[in-house]
């Protein structure tokens, strides 16, 4: 918690200035980009915490993988649906989605460099 917990929320942080600066969100589109990008990273970097291993390397059971996966589609998709619009979320512009990439990958790559670094410094007695 307190080593990914500011990972975390520098990403939230970096999401909110991309929405605000660089996509003009209005309330409901800052509403929708937050939710999606808070959803993907918190569900997609339990690929990389759940192991001590490169988790390029180190595959989970596929219904893990199935799930989380379909959780982060489903993220995606529902401001396009009734259910998303009951919600006050918008559809988000192209735009969005490739930014959700790029802060997605980013999210990740920092959270594993983070992750053996932990592991380095805190658990030297177990071979990482």
């Amino acid at each position: 918690m307190l080593v990914m917990g500011p990972v975390s929320s520098l990403f939230d942080l970096l999401t909110f200035h991309l929405l605000i600066a660089v996509l003009n969100a209005d309330k409901a589109l800052f509403r929708t980009g937050w939710f999606i990008e808070s959803l993907a990273t918190q569900v997609l970097v339990i690929f990389v915490i759940r192991t001590r291993l490169n988790p390029l390397k180190s595959f989970p059971h596929p219904a893990l993988s199935i799930v989380s996966l379909s959780v982060v589609a489903l993220a995606a998709g529902l401001p396009f649906t009734p259910v998303g619009r009951f919600f006050g979320f918008v559809p988000p512009p192209a735009e969005f989605y490739y930014m959700l990439a790029a802060l997605v990958i980013s999210y990740l790559i920092l959270a594993q460099a983070v992750k053996i670094a932990f592991y380095r410094h805190f658990v030297q007695s177990q071979p990482f």
